[in-house]
């Protein structure tokens, strides 16, 4: 990639990532096992303002991983604008799900979880830290989030 565009400036990065995590559909949630073998898939997601919401199987890798590990990194596809998202991570059953996050997740999209299988569950990502940026002249001043609190 060629640089043709100036860095931007932290607060329109910080307006771009909440953007993305508004509008986007997918996003790539990475996790290791207790061993450190790595898992990394992409899931429908919705963004509550404060926190990430996925839903998985608690019987495949990626659900056993989010619920033992408690930690997680998201990403969304992009190469070209990176945003990063680490995580602190809480499951939650069908039945213990707030029903505001469930219903946020079945409007944005269309399938409810606690509908298809008791093996679903919902897992809260609360951010730690996020970056962002869009190639190596943004990669001064990409820390958007450290220790859960917005520095820009």
């Amino acid at each position: 990639m060629k640089i043709t565009e100036p860095a931007r400036s932290p607060e329109q990065r910080k307006h771009d990532v909440l953007a993305r995590l508004d509008g986007e559909l997918d996003i790539w949630v990475a996790t290791a096992d207790a061993d450190g073998l790595p898992c990394l898939v992409a899931l429908w997601f919705v963004w509550d303002g404060e926190a990430v919401w996925v839903s998985t199987r608690v019987t495949n890798p990626t659900g056993r991983n989010l619920r033992d590990g408690g930690r997680t990194r998201l990403a969304f596809g992009d190469t070209q604008d990176v945003v990063l998202v680490d995580g602190d991570v809480e499951t939650f059953t069908g039945p213990e799900v707030p029903a505001g996050a469930a219903d946020a997740f079945v409007a944005k999209t269309g399938w409810d979880p606690r509908k298809d299988s008791a093996s679903y569950a919902f897992f809260r990502v609360r951010p730690r830290a996020v970056q962002a940026w869009r190639g190596q002249h943004e990669l001064s001043g990409r820390h958007l989030m450290r220790e859960g609190a917005w520095v820009v």
